[in-house]
């Protein structure tokens, strides 16, 4: 009886194999999902940092915020809207968040990249002069006209800065300003009607040129 009852037990055992090979699945899921977060990179969590932020805010701000992202191409001026309306984190979320969610065109670059091509067709141009491929009358003129161009196009950039620049001190001195207007008078009666107020003249030093 003893004999027919050890090959018994090494069925029994061998059925408990499977439940070892179980824990060796959950370790792998294990190692799947860290695997996954670690695939996050910075940019990302820095995102949903802020999208959290914008999720909890009512439906008017929130949708006002994201048209306003959606419009503007300062991210400066996109985050200084984000404090107005009550954001106390890093600038660098709101660029991450900008970035994903509505990407902007870098005027600035296409702008530098052409001065740098202007630049070098100008440096090759002169090299034509010098080695008589080039008529030098008709290379000197296209030479002038080509630094006309070039200087327009560093007064663009300059302007381009300096607009975009001035329109973000504004909107900064305009937070400051309404922000210790507010706190000035809190919990006062008039809190709220300053509030709508501040809101309006926000909207409208964000649409001035």
């Amino acid at each position: 009886m003893s004999k027919k009852e050890k090959p018994l037990e090494k069925e029994q055992k061998n059925s408990v194999l499977p439940i070892g090979n179980n824990k060796n699945s959950l370790n792998e899921t294990k190692h799947e999902i860290t695997d996954n977060l670690k695939k996050l990179t910075d940019s990302d969590i820095n995102a949903q940092v802020f999208e959290h932020w914008l999720d909890n805010l009512d439906s008017a701000s929130r949708e006002s915020f994201s048209a306003f992202a959606e419009d503007t191409f300062s991210p400066i001026q996109i985050y200084l809207y984000a404090k107005f309306l009550g954001y106390k984190g890093s600038i660098i979320c709101v660029d991450d968040w900008v970035s994903e969610h509505h990407p902007k065109p870098d005027h600035q670059k296409v702008l530098l990249h052409e001065i740098n091509q202007m630049q070098e067709d100008i440096r090759k141009l002169r090299l034509d002069i010098e080695n008589y491929a080039v008529k030098r009358d008709a290379g000197v003129a296209r030479i002038a006209q080509m630094q006309k161009e070039l200087r327009g196009t560093i007064a663009q950039v300059d302007n381009f800065v300096s607009s975009k620049d001035r329109k973000g001190l504004l909107l900064a001195g305009a937070d400051r300003a309404i922000r210790e207007l507010l706190s000035v008078f809190k919990d006062d009666p008039i809190e709220g009607p300053l509030q709508e107020a501040s809101m309006s003249v926000w909207a409208r030093i964000q649409f001035e040129d």
